[in-house]
């Protein structure tokens, strides 16, 4: 394994004025507005923060309401976030690493990997654990995970026997149970909703690339994580779980209630992200900050690299951040899923991020490439290498699909916009 990477000594990044970047501070501003207007003042979310980095600086970085409504601590700069699958990208770029040293390839057969796996079927018929199945019409590859086309779901998508038999064994909840060795067990005897290929269907998948860096790099996954790319970049406050030093930073997760308010669900003063989970989820097991999420859209910015750490090539980013969808459709073309963090007209998915393909489809401004995901608790980041923008918002609202937030801020952002690289 190549030697650990000494920290980014020019990692931290500049403070500049939106006029310097082409923006309009007005306009910016209105990010404020809007979000005290709809959803803070009337108690729909605890808290916000907004950044948007354009041209080589932060122009905008704005913490409103409360980290802790009960408490009334306030949203901080250093407060860290549940980020649930904006882990994804970070553990996609994980096992882009190893296909750069030629230890992977995107073809190779899962079971290839995970043995147990060689004779999965595809469901016809049945309810756990009496499923009649069928033959894939082809074995799932190593690329069918990081696109979300492996025939694997999540079982709060309460769509078919599949989920349910996930949510019989506690597979993907939120409240991680057992571990990744169980999972693997357990998945080996439930079958797959689709031939992989086939169809778009959220998942787990992202979960299982976890797996499979574990098993290639001979380390635990969030040993990798935490050598080869949190520690060179220098994302001290993303982890797998808050220790007991920072425990006081953690924020409150609220879930909505359906009704314009929200409930406390999760208590950073008994939260389980405070010790180390049994379950180390690549999928959505990270809690992060804005600052060091930001270093690591930086990174993906700059072509993989940042202050002279390199975590991959740029070809290797542009081959990520490529639609991989077969026939190069669109998530409308192919998806089955009940629940997504991405709408989906004009949104292709490649490795690891959704794909801007045609931002008039997505009836949003926007630029063909730009790339993005977000998490369950509301959080969300996109990165637009044309505008050379990145934009990330943290909140801890369960479910994402409470708000159309993450659209309105599209708009907001990229309509603040005067001086456009297009």
């Amino acid at each position: 394994m190549p030697s650990q990477a000494a920290p980014a000594q020019s990692s931290t990044p500049t403070i500049g004025s939106a006029a310097s970047a082409g923006m309009s501070e007005a306009a910016l501003r209105r990010i404020d507005d809007h979000l005290r207007r709809l959803y803070l003042d009337s108690g729909k979310l605890p808290g916000t923060q907004t950044l948007v980095y354009r041209r080589g600086q932060i122009v905008y970085h704005s913490s409103l309401g409360y980290a802790d409504v009960e408490r009334k601590v306030a949203v901080r700069d250093d407060t860290i976030f549940r980020i649930y699958s904006m882990t994804k990208p970070i553990t996609s770029v994980a096992l882009m690493m190893l296909f750069e040293e030629g230890r992977v390839q995107l073809d190779d057969p899962v079971a290839k990997y995970i043995p147990q796996w060689a004779n999965l079927g595809v469901f016809q018929a049945g309810i756990a654990p009496y499923f009649l199945t069928k033959p894939p019409a082809r074995p799932m590859q190593v690329v069918d995970l990081l696109r979300h086309t492996s025939g694997l779901t999540y079982g709060f998508q309460n769509r078919t026997n599949i989920d349910a038999a996930y949510r019989d064994k506690g597979i993907g909840a939120f409240e991680k149970a057992g571990t990744l060795d169980s999972w693997i067990a357990d998945l080996a005897q439930i079958p797959l909703e689709f031939s992989p290929g086939d169809a778009w269907n959220y998942s787990v998948s992202t979960d299982i690339v976890g797996y499979i860096v574990q098993k290639i790099s001979g380390m635990p996954f969030e040993q990798f994580v935490k050598q080869r790319i949190l520690d060179p970049l220098g994302m001290t406050d993303t982890d797998f779980y808050v220790p007991a030093a920072k425990a006081q930073r953690l924020a409150a997760c609220y879930t909505a209630d359906g009704k314009g308010s929200m409930t406390l669900s999760d208590d950073p003063a008994t939260s389980s992200f405070l010790s180390p989970p049994a379950l180390i989820s690549g999928g959505g097991g990270l809690v992060s900050t804005t600052a060091d999420y930001l270093t690591f859209c930086r990174a993906l910015l700059n072509g993989g690299e940042l202050g002279g750490v390199r975590l991959i090539g740029p070809k290797t980013l542009k081959l990520m951040t490529s639609n991989h969808l077969p026939g190069n459709r669109d998530l409308t073309q192919m998806s089955l899923s009940m629940f997504s963090e991405a709408t989906n007209a004009g949104i292709g998915f490649g490795l690891g991020f959704a794909v801007n393909m045609n931002p008039a489809q997505t009836l949003l401004p926007g630029s063909a490439g730009e790339f993005y995901w977000g998490g369950a608790a509301s959080t969300a980041f996109w990165i637009d290498p044309a505008e050379e923008l990145i934009t990330i918002f943290m909140t801890q609202l369960i479910p994402s699909s409470a708000y159309p937030i993450r659209r309105e801020l599209r708009t907001l952002v990229y309509s603040a916009i005067t001086e456009s690289n297009l």
